[in-house]
């Protein structure tokens, strides 16, 4: 599933990118080497990575 329409980002590359190291949107951006257009896919990259960060504060319990 896409993420981003505007630069074709698909859900799967965004958690690479939040594996990666991705803390911010801009910075799923910059491993993509895009930036954000309308920026309508900012909430859900910020929900992605609020996700991953609940999980690895979970799994360190």
């Amino acid at each position: 599933m896409y993420v981003c329409n505007c630069n074709g980002i698909r859900e799967r590359e965004v958690r690479a990118a939040i594996d990666a190291g991705a803390r911010r949107p801009i910075d799923v951006f910059r491993a993509k080497g895009c930036q954000a257009q309308c920026a309508k896919c900012v909430c859900e990259m910020r929900q992605m990575i609020q996700e991953r960060r609940e999980a690895l504060a979970y799994a360190a319990e």
